[in-house]
């Protein structure tokens, strides 16, 4: 499927799912915006994206400051005059429970880069989506819908918050020609529980570590990114406010 004259904005497209997906946008001739916070590993993807198609725009930011979410729409609009597809991928985990009270020193965070920065970043986007009669992914888990383990409280919660903020934003925008989705894998083979203090890639292929699926095997960041381009396309046209799961059975578990 083709995105050539499409900009598309991918937020934590450092690693994992998001650099998956700004590859393949890349790839299939999207003009790609490549936010991240990790500017060497930014710069690895951007490598990645320059040898399948053209040079991403990368903007190095922190989705938790107003004035730095407000600063990816307009450096968006100045150098593409336009966005088409937003996909809201960058999140956190942190562990945190209420026995010890450690919940509330991980809760705000959270809450801050996995719901709060979505929200604000498609409000700012929302103009030129309606105008593009564009379209909005955001990616949340199986996490919103079952709680993986009671130490990733706050971060479930969080994904619920998305999942529900996508279908009221899929309300909303429908009428004004925008869709709106959600794409809700298990644990993605990335970077994100080595950032959590959790592991590094090892763990994925211990045969004793406590993520279970039915087809014992982990999901691929590419994996995700191909469901993601489908529900950008116009092969997904008739599809908005619905939840796709990419686990590999892990909620028959």
């Amino acid at each position: 499927m083709s995105f050539s004259g499409k900009v598309v904005i991918v937020t934590g497209a450092s690693s994992g799912v998001g650099a998956a997906t700004a590859i393949a946008f890349t790839k299939e001739g999207a003009s790609v915006v490549m936010i991240g916070r990790n500017q060497t590993k930014l710069d690895k993807v951007k490598e990645k994206c320059e040898a399948v198609g053209r040079t991403p725009l990368v903007i190095n930011a922190d989705l938790t400051d107003d004035a730095e979410l407000r600063n990816i729409v307009d450096k968006t609009i100045e150098e593409f005059n336009k966005i088409d597809i937003l996909i809201n991928n960058a999140a956190i985990l942190r562990c945190g429970n209420l026995r010890h009270g450690s919940i509330m020193h991980t809760y705000d965070e959270i809450m801050k880069t996995n719901i709060r920065a979505v929200v604000y970043l498609t409000t700012f986007a929302t103009p030129h989506l309606i105008e593009s009669k564009g379209n909005i992914i955001n990616i949340s888990t199986i996490g919103a819908d079952r709680v993986i383990w009671d130490e990733y409280n706050a971060y479930c919660v969080s994904k619920a918050a998305l999942s529900h903020f996508t279908r009221a934003a899929a309300i909303e925008l429908g009428p004004h020609g925008v869709r709106v989705n959600t794409v809700s894998p298990a644990i993605v083979r990335s970077d994100m529980l080595r950032n959590a203090g959790l592991g590094g890639d090892a763990d994925y292929d211990d045969s004793n570590y406590s993520f279970k699926t039915v087809m014992n095997t982990w999901t691929e960041p590419e994996e995700i990114a191909d469901l993601i381009l489908f529900m950008a396309s116009d092969k997904a046209k008739s599809i908005t406010g619905s939840n796709f799961v990419s686990d590999n059975g892990n909620m028959l578990i």
